[in-house]
């Protein structure tokens, strides 16, 4: 390492001082903190803990209302994440050409990404209501559930509901995400495949996919990641019901949720918060190990 590189040392540490310290405070102390309390039993002012050991993990983890929750939470992401990546390709595809006026249809894909999950939860909660909804006026005669019992109501329906919402306020940043990939796609390649006779869906196939796989990958795993901890639309749409079933309580409801039967024990919440912090990552190193084999890194 020569003289200049290590010169550039001290200002390489300055400029990381401030994430290292946001992600210090806000990231990895509460971890540890929610490891602490995991293995703790707790009164409601956290006056009084006691240790019960290492063994509340898996207590939480086996027991029937975590098992449900994450049923639901995994549900959830086969729901949407899918979903997510397909319309977020396909509007990518279809914004990716040099014709006038397609940047007016750009901003309305992407307007989303800014849309809060309180907003976007609020317009499709009108949408789904059953008396005064647009969707249940416009569509009871084809799916009559919109108006009885509605779809947020239904114990087969109130999860796809939620999952719709989820999907359509994350499609702005799908979008966004895959369409930065394909203007990074050499227009080279493109003309040499057409030249050699590929069609439209070749040159997708063999050219345009491989290339944007790794960009594929990542938004995968972020989608996925958001999902196992999407509370908001949850909160908002459903409260984690209907009640009868709780289809839609799922593990940060099960954390965070004003029906949670733990709501009230930092003991108990800090273990499934900790287990779902795992469980996230080891989502995510599956869908490595199991796609990263897949994706093309070459320029």
């Amino acid at each position: 390492m020569n003289r200049r590189r290590l010169r550039d040392i001290p200002w390489a540490v300055l400029m990381l001082v401030p994430s290292a310290g946001l992600l210090a405070v806000w990231t990895i102390y509460p971890l540890v903190r929610a490891v602490d309390y995991g293995h703790k039993q707790c009164n409601r002012t956290l006056t009084e803990c006691r240790d019960v050991g290492w063994g509340q993990f898996s207590r939480v983890f086996q027991s029937d209302q975590f098992q449900d929750a994450l049923l639901v939470s995994v549900k959830f992401a086969v729901f949407t994440v899918p979903t997510g990546l397909v319309l977020g390709l396909a509007l990518a595809m279809l914004a990716d050409k040099h014709i006038r006026g397609i940047g007016v249809f750009r901003v309305i894909f992407s307007s989303t990404v800014a849309t809060s999950v309180a907003v976007a939860s609020l317009v499709w909660f009108v949408l789904l209501q059953p008396q005064i909804g647009v969707l249940a006026d416009q569509l009871s005669g084809v799916f009559p559930s919109l108006k009885e019992p509605g779809w947020l109501n239904g114990n087969d329906t109130a999860l796809p509901a939620v999952a719709i919402s989820s999907v359509w306020a994350g499609l702005g940043f799908s979008f966004i995400v895959v369409t930065a990939a394909l203007q990074s796609v050499p227009r080279e390649l493109h003309e040499s495949a057409l030249v050699d006779g590929a069609g439209s869906f070749r040159r997708f196939w063999h050219v345009t996919l491989p290339m944007i796989s790794p960009t594929l990958l990542f938004l995968m795993v972020v989608l996925t990641t958001r999902a196992l901890q999407t509370y908001g639309e949850i909160a908002l749409l459903t409260g984690g019901g209907p009640q009868t079933t709780k289809a839609t309580t799922n593990i940060p409801y099960l954390i965070y949720g004003e029906n949670s039967l733990i709501r009230n024990d930092i003991g108990l919440k800090s273990a499934a918060a900790t287990l779902l912090f795992l469980l996230s990552g080891v989502f995510a190193a599956v869908q490595f190990r199991g796609f990263g084999k897949r994706v093309h890194y070459g320029s």
